[in-house]
């Protein structure tokens, strides 16, 4: 599963549906029960529909089964993808927050202010 930013371009991916990786191999985070996690704990944003949305509810990345959510760009080109690193321990995860209202708006984060929030 591929997930594309505002603009189309083919960012970060998962091939078990948890573990996320950028093209060049390095390893961002995971998804764990609908939310998004960084390998320090941090709960970094939510996946729902297709969509990864910041803390704010904002809309940050969509995959290719995304529905709902502000208008989509064209798609770019996927890159090749890189031999995978090694993914880090992960750490105990914090808490969950509430989850907020979705805005209908993208969000400003870029990948690597998200995955290091």
């Amino acid at each position: 599963m591929t997930f594309y930013n505002n603009c189309g371009m083919a960012l970060f991916y998962t091939d078990d549906n948890e573990h996320l990786f950028d093209y060049n191999g390095s390893p961002l985070g995971y998804i764990y029960e609908n939310s998004v996690y960084n390998y320090n704990g941090n709960h970094i944003g939510w996946f729902d529909n297709g969509w990864i949305n910041a803390p704010n509810g904002q809309y940050l990345f969509f995959n290719e089964n995304a529905n709902g959510g502000p208008m989509k760009p064209m798609k770019f080109i996927k890159p090749m993808k890189s031999m995978k690193y090694m993914k880090p321990m992960k750490s105990m995860r914090e808490m969950r927050p509430m989850k907020p209202m979705r805005s209908l708006s993208w969000s400003s984060l870029d990948l690597q202010r998200f995955f290091r929030y």
